[in-house]
């Protein structure tokens, strides 16, 4: 199969129409991950998520948002496009959304007949234009006539958040464009696991990722003197208060498409100093909750361990139940691998317990 970097929108879509999507039964928790045999004829599917695998990372997204190319586009109108990938670092190709990845987006795109598209992020470690260079993007902005954003450099809002050492609201500045009802967000996350919150998908990747900080900032030596950093305020000052802030933050900060590459995912200490899992495969919904719930269970993580997803399944943000949601495309139970998750899991599962400790 033709690399997506070689490969004309025509290769794209003759791929997609010789892969033949078909529908996958809804499958249990982990622990329990075997495929249901016999499903009641009333079983009522509320959302559908795309699987798609094979060697080549472009073309797996290409296909999997070809699933919904109709609702996509209807969603879209005449909204400008924001994908937002996750550079938590500037310098790890790892941790980062490949340029791969986006490129199927925007090929997507190009074939629908979107073309106002930006690639805006807030890295967490650095300039994020440093982050877009040093990942390829600049030539995916110059293929496809796509916009370069810094979202440090843009307007922001005031949303409130808490810590749990104080239980008291704090300001956080996070980018206007990811608040603007104007603008169709893509998350273009990948499958990692997390030393915080068990594992980090399509919404912690907006919600995070809106928090702004000052130019000059850096991780480490480099720091300009001054310069802020408002990403550890979503943190909430611990296990507990992450997972309320990323529940509380997401029926204003989720994607309206959430696009998972798991082509090359990332488990024990993410989301930066994991190791790579050979995986191969990608997930794509226009139900944020149900794509981090199937990719959740793709990573073979027990998702009862995951307190923000559970606390948005709880609030109805989404479907989170493998009985309601119509995997379309792979057979999900032939694509499970089993993540190492990080060192302190113990600690970061504080939250499930009740009271202070």
């Amino acid at each position: 199969m033709k690399s997506c970097v070689h490969a004309s929108r025509r290769d794209f879509l003759k791929t997609s129409a010789l892969s033949g999507l078909a529908a996958l039964a809804a499958w249990q928790m982990p622990g329990l991950a075997q495929a249901i045999a016999a499903e009641p004829a009333t079983k009522k599917i509320t959302s559908r998520v795309a699987l798609t695998a094979g060697p080549d990372r472009a073309n797996n997204v290409f296909r999997g948002l070809q699933t919904f190319r109709k609702e996509i586009s209807a969603a879209i109108g005449t909204k400008r496009v924001l994908i937002k990938p996750n550079n938590v670092a500037i310098d790890n190709h790892l941790c980062a959304t490949h340029a791969a990845a986006i490129e199927g987006i925007l090929e997507f795109l190009q074939s629908i007949g979107k073309t106002d598209v930006m690639i805006a992020e807030s890295a967490a470690s650095g300039p994020t234009l440093d982050g877009f260079a040093n990942y390829g993007y600049n030539r995916l902005a110059d293929k496809y006539k796509a916009k370069l954003m810094d979202l440090d450099q843009q307007g922001v809002e005031l949303i409130y958040a808490v810590d749990e050492n104080d239980f008291r609201p704090h300001p956080i500045r996070m980018a206007q464009p990811l608040l603007d009802p104007n603008c169709f967000i893509i998350s273009a996350a990948k499958f990692k696991t997390h030393d915080r919150v068990v594992a980090t998908l399509s919404l912690k990747n907006i919600v995070v990722g809106a928090a702004i900080k000052d130019p000059g900032f850096r991780w480490g030596s480099g720091n300009k003197a001054g310069a802020k950093n408002d990403k550890p305020l979503t943190h909430g000052g611990g296990f507990r208060g992450l997972n309320y802030n990323l529940f509380a933050l997401a029926p204003r900060l989720h994607p309206h498409l959430a696009v998972i590459d798991g082509y090359e995912g990332m488990e024990g200490n993410g989301p930066v100093s994991g190791t790579p899992v050979d995986h191969k495969v990608a997930v794509v919904s226009t139900d944020w909750l149900a794509a981090d719930r199937l990719a959740v269970e793709l990573m073979g993580i027990d998702f009862a361990r995951i307190g923000y997803l559970n606390f948005c399944a709880q609030a109805g943000l989404g479907e989170a139940d493998l009985n309601r949601i119509e995997v379309i495309g792979e057979k999900a139970a032939e694509h499970v691998k089993t993540y190492k998750l990080a060192d302190n899991l113990e600690k970061q599962l504080i939250w499930m317990k009740p009271g202070k400790g």
